[in-house]
Protein backbone atom coordinates (compact mmCIF):
# COMPACT_ATOMS: atom_id res chain seq x y z
CA UNK A 1 0.00 0.00 0.00
CA UNK A 2 0.97 3.66 -0.97
CA UNK A 3 1.99 6.05 2.08
CA UNK A 4 2.71 9.50 2.33
CA UNK A 5 4.45 10.48 5.51
CA UNK A 6 5.25 13.98 6.63
CA UNK A 7 7.92 15.82 8.70
CA UNK A 8 9.39 18.77 9.30
CA UNK A 9 6.54 20.91 10.84
CA UNK A 10 7.19 22.43 14.06
CA UNK A 11 7.01 25.92 15.40
CA UNK A 12 9.18 28.47 14.02
CA UNK A 13 9.29 32.24 14.86
CA UNK A 14 8.91 35.30 11.68
CA UNK A 15 11.62 34.86 9.36
CA UNK A 16 12.80 31.37 10.05
CA UNK A 17 13.36 28.04 7.70
CA UNK A 18 11.54 24.78 7.97
CA UNK A 19 12.61 21.97 5.81
CA UNK A 20 9.30 19.52 4.96
CA UNK A 21 10.11 15.52 4.07
CA UNK A 22 7.20 13.65 2.58
CA UNK A 23 8.59 10.26 2.20
CA UNK A 24 7.30 7.40 -0.04
CA UNK A 25 6.58 4.07 0.66
CA UNK A 26 5.06 0.93 -0.53
CA UNK A 27 5.53 1.47 -4.71
CA UNK A 28 8.95 0.38 -6.69
CA UNK A 29 7.99 3.51 -8.80
CA UNK A 30 9.83 6.61 -8.47
CA UNK A 31 7.47 9.39 -7.56
CA UNK A 32 7.92 11.66 -10.81
CA UNK A 33 6.03 14.59 -10.02
CA UNK A 34 5.06 15.62 -6.32
CA UNK A 35 2.81 18.59 -4.68
CA UNK A 36 2.85 20.68 -1.45
CA UNK A 37 -0.45 21.96 -0.28
CA UNK A 38 -1.92 23.50 3.05
CA UNK A 39 -4.90 24.33 4.52
CA UNK A 40 -4.84 26.78 7.19
CA UNK A 41 -7.93 26.75 9.84
CA UNK A 42 -11.44 28.00 8.26
CA UNK A 43 -9.36 28.16 4.57
CA UNK A 44 -9.57 25.77 1.80
CA UNK A 45 -6.86 23.50 0.60
CA UNK A 46 -4.31 25.61 -1.55
CA UNK A 47 -1.79 24.68 -3.94
CA UNK A 48 1.67 25.51 -2.89
CA UNK A 49 4.18 23.89 -5.18
CA UNK A 50 4.19 21.35 -7.66
CA UNK A 51 7.35 19.63 -9.43
CA UNK A 52 6.62 17.97 -12.40
CA UNK A 53 7.96 14.66 -13.99
CA UNK A 54 10.13 16.54 -16.24
CA UNK A 55 11.57 18.42 -13.26
CA UNK A 56 9.58 21.74 -14.01
CA UNK A 57 8.39 23.76 -11.06
CA UNK A 58 5.42 26.12 -9.83
CA UNK A 59 5.04 27.78 -6.98
CA UNK A 60 1.90 29.80 -5.06
CA UNK A 61 2.34 33.59 -5.39
CA UNK A 62 2.52 34.29 -1.74
CA UNK A 63 5.55 31.50 -1.31
CA UNK A 64 7.06 32.29 -4.70
CA UNK A 65 10.67 33.32 -4.07
CA UNK A 66 11.09 31.77 -0.33
CA UNK A 67 10.15 28.19 -0.94
CA UNK A 68 11.62 25.37 -2.69
CA UNK A 69 9.98 22.18 -3.76
CA UNK A 70 12.38 19.49 -4.88
CA UNK A 71 13.16 15.59 -4.79
CA UNK A 72 15.25 12.77 -3.63
CA UNK A 73 14.92 9.88 -6.24
CA UNK A 74 16.95 7.47 -4.24
CA UNK A 75 15.36 8.19 -1.39
CA UNK A 76 11.61 8.47 -3.18
CA UNK A 77 11.31 11.84 -0.89
CA UNK A 78 10.15 14.88 -1.77
CA UNK A 79 10.97 18.29 0.14
CA UNK A 80 9.57 21.93 0.91
CA UNK A 81 12.30 24.02 1.84
CA UNK A 82 10.83 26.90 3.58
CA UNK A 83 12.80 30.47 4.12
CA UNK A 84 11.70 33.47 5.21
CA UNK A 85 8.24 32.35 7.36
CA UNK A 86 5.23 34.38 7.65
CA UNK A 87 2.52 33.84 10.14
CA UNK A 88 0.23 33.57 7.27
CA UNK A 89 2.39 30.29 6.18
CA UNK A 90 0.65 28.93 9.34
CA UNK A 91 -1.35 25.75 8.26
CA UNK A 92 -1.01 21.44 8.11
CA UNK A 93 1.05 21.05 5.32
CA UNK A 94 0.62 17.62 2.96
CA UNK A 95 2.25 16.27 0.11
CA UNK A 96 0.19 14.43 -2.48
CA UNK A 97 1.29 12.59 -5.81
CA UNK A 98 -0.17 10.74 -9.05
CA UNK A 99 0.87 7.25 -8.82
CA UNK A 100 -0.54 4.82 -11.86
CA UNK A 101 -3.57 7.04 -12.26
CA UNK A 102 -3.81 7.02 -7.98
CA UNK A 103 -4.07 10.14 -6.39
CA UNK A 104 -2.54 9.75 -2.74
CA UNK A 105 -2.28 12.19 0.22
CA UNK A 106 -0.05 12.47 3.03
CA UNK A 107 -2.12 12.99 7.05
CA UNK A 108 -0.27 16.29 6.77
CA UNK A 109 2.47 18.46 9.30
CA UNK A 110 1.34 21.24 11.42
CA UNK A 111 4.10 24.44 10.68
CA UNK A 112 3.27 27.38 13.03
CA UNK A 113 4.83 30.56 12.58
CA UNK A 114 4.99 32.93 15.24
CA UNK A 115 4.82 36.90 15.10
Amino acid sequence: QVQLVESGGGLVQAGGSLRLSCAVSGTTFSIKAAGWYRQAPGKQRELVATRRSDGSTNYADSVMGRFIISRDNAKNTVFLQMNSLKPEDTAVYYCQTNLLGFVYWGQGTQVTVSS
